[in-house]
């Protein structure tokens, strides 16, 4: 699957030329164009990386910045911006950026900069990760959970990584379908409950209620929250 990419940019124009050469590259490319909508959709949603600008309406880039990584998300963001102090290449950096390109710039200086945070990115998604007591190897696609092995099928295991690297939030039946399927968000949402239903028979139900790690967020979506978290 290719890799996907968040652009969170306001002036319409320069979105359009990103755009473009992005899905010429063969990357799946999400807009947004305040910083509201930036951060709901880093939240909702797996990326590779995450083109982002600073000067955004709404919540400006290093605020949706700093709130991704302290909701626990490591993505790879590069900022944009047209401010470049020191000060301000250090303020982008302190707040969890992974690198800074001030404007005007180079589109082949930003696809050299964007190819090198996917690869970052794919090297950290060929580790473990790990929710409580679950625990994913990716490169393998193996999951266990307190040392017993379970079996998933190629789709169940999309959707619990889609859950994994995000614990605790709650990610909607339209983004699991963008990201697990490759479906438009509105598409029939009965193929994902179908899935969740197998994963909890998998990875819920022998284990006992109590210690279930798939919840359900009424009208919103899923989440993977470790037992311990969920009771606390």
């Amino acid at each position: 699957m290719s890799s996907r990419i968040l652009i969170v940019e306001d002036e319409v124009s320069l979105t359009k030329v990103l755009r473009r050469g992005f899905e010429a590259e063969g990357l799946r490319v999400d807009v947004a164009h305040d910083g509201n909508e930036g951060l709901r959709l880093a939240l909702e949603s797996d990326y590779d990386a995450i083109v982002l600008d600073v000067m955004l309406p709404g919540i400006d880039g290093h605020r949706v910045c700093s709130m991704i990584r302290a909701a626990g998300l490591w993505t790879p963001i590069l900022m944009l911006t047209a401010k470049d102090s020191e000060y301000d290449v250090a303020e982008g950096l302190d707040t969890g950026a992974d690198d800074y390109l001030t404007k005007p710039f180079s589109y082949l200086v930003l696809q050299a900069r964007l190819r090198a945070l996917l690869r970052r990115a794919a090297r950290g998604r060929a580790e473990t990760v790990v929710v409580g007591d679950l625990r994913l190897t990716l490169a393998s696609r193996r999951c266990t959970r307190l040392g017993t092995e379970i079996p998933l099928t190629a789709k169940e295991f999309d959707l619990l990584a889609a859950l994994a690297h995000r614990p605790g939030t709650t990610v909607s039946k339209g983004a699991l379908l963008e990201e697990v399927w490759d479906l438009p968000a509105e598409s029939d949402p009965n193929i994902v409950e179908v899935h969740i239903s197998a994963l909890r028979r998998k990875i819920d139900q022998p284990f006992g209620h109590a210690d279930k790690l798939v919840h359900t967020s009424r009208g919103l979506g899923y989440r993977l929250v470790p037992a311990e978290t969920e009771s606390a």
